[in-house]
């Protein structure tokens, strides 16, 4: 069984391949929108690699709480897609 601390460590790096994924989708995508989004998503992703910056084996309290609040953050970091065919038949 997983301790709260394996847990935590568990959602954190899946959280984070999951906005490493988004950046790197985004790195194709040359509207001011996506451009926008990337710098928010790298400014998480630094905020992430300051709280763990001595690594996992020196993870406190102060540290499991701020990485709690940052897995609870909402994330508005995708632009909006539009479909161009549907925009043509909206037209």
């Amino acid at each position: 069984m997983l301790d709260k601390s394996d847990e935590l460590k568990d959602r954190v790096e899946a959280r984070k391949h999951e906005l490493l994924a988004k950046y790197n989708e985004l790195k194709a995508d040359s509207r001011k929108e996506a451009a926008d989004a990337r710098t928010r998503l790298k400014a998480r992703l630094d905020e992430l690699e300051a709280h763990l910056k001595l690594g996992w084996a020196k993870v406190n309290d102060e540290v499991r709480t701020k990485l709690s609040q940052w897995l609870d953050r909402k994330d508005h970091d995708q632009p909006k897609t539009t479909d161009p065919l549907k925009e043509r038949d909206q037209h």
